[in-house]
């Protein structure tokens, strides 16, 4: 394993890179770091792959001082990633928040896009600008962390310690000036995501949903939008999970990821190294 620091838009990426393959380069969602992909990440370097995981901008190891933050500026860093570790082609895999960044980049630049695996997408707005604005208003401090991290412990109800992952993280994110980061990248309008979708991205995507994802009130349904928007899709319902099944039901999840990352690097001139 090693850790890389990238330069993106004036600040820095922590990327934790393992292996050695075809490049798979990952982002979390809004709150989580890099971690959340520790189980998938040794799913697929035992299958011969390269896996960079990326933090988010202000959360994990990386840096704070980012002037932008949300979709446009997360695909940003994944297409900084990605030319870091050589140009690609490569998987992109975005969680949540990350799934819409992931789109936009493969949209942006196919040359360094294989294909897409969408963790839990967010490709539209759970809620209205209104919630929006009260979401905003709720993350305030000195109360914001406090609903962050009871509502984040709701979000894995397939994780055991599912609380003691999100005071964590939540005390991670609140310290040395990252809350303001974290309330920008939650202020988050998927809108910018929507010239991408109706079937403009020609990567195959593999779309992964917890059942029991509790962003969305029918997740099955949602899968399907997501799945719909893309021209080349599959779609994977998880059971006994929530928004991270790559964490919760790592069982499933893993070995489906893995054997779309060998077809798709199968149909590329990189071949699979021995995956």
């Amino acid at each position: 394993m090693s850790i890389s620091q990238v330069q993106s838009d004036g600040g820095m990426l922590a990327v934790e890179v393992h292996g050695d393959g075809p490049l798979i380069v990952a982002s979390p969602g809004i709150g989580e770091d890099r971690s959340g992909f520790a189980l998938l990440a040794e799913e697929l370097v035992g299958s011969g792959f390269r896996v960079a995981v990326a933090d988010l901008r202000g959360h994990g190891g990386s840096s704070s001082s980012f002037e932008s933050y949300g979709d446009e500026a997360t695909a940003r860093d994944l297409i900084a990633v990605v030319e870091h570790l050589g140009g690609g082609p490569a998987l992109l895999v975005g969680a949540s928040m990350s799934a819409a960044a992931a789109v936009i980049a493969a949209g942006r630049r196919p040359d360094l896009a294989a294909g897409l695996v969408l963790i839990g997408p967010f490709l539209r707005n759970g809620t209205s600008s209104a919630g929006r604005l009260m979401l905003s208003a709720a993350l305030l401090k000195p109360w914001g962390p406090a609903v962050w991290r009871y509502y984040a412990s709701t979000l894995w109800p397939g994780l055991p310690d599912a609380k003691r992952r999100a005071r964590e993280l939540t005390r991670h994110l609140s310290s040395s000036g990252r809350w303001a980061a974290f309330r920008a990248t939650a202020a988050t309008n998927h809108t910018v995501v929507a010239p991408w979708l109706n079937g403009r991205i020609e990567a195959p995507a593999l779309v992964v949903m917890g059942e029991q994802d509790p962003d969305w009130k029918d997740p099955a349904a949602e899968a399907r939008w997501a799945a719909a928007q893309l021209r080349n899709s599959s779609l994977l319902m998880v059971p006994r999970s929530g928004h991270a099944p790559m964490l919760e039901n790592a069982d499933v999840t893993g070995p489906a990821v893995r054997d779309f990352a060998r077809a798709v690097f199968e149909g590329t001139d990189g071949g699979t190294h021995g995956a």
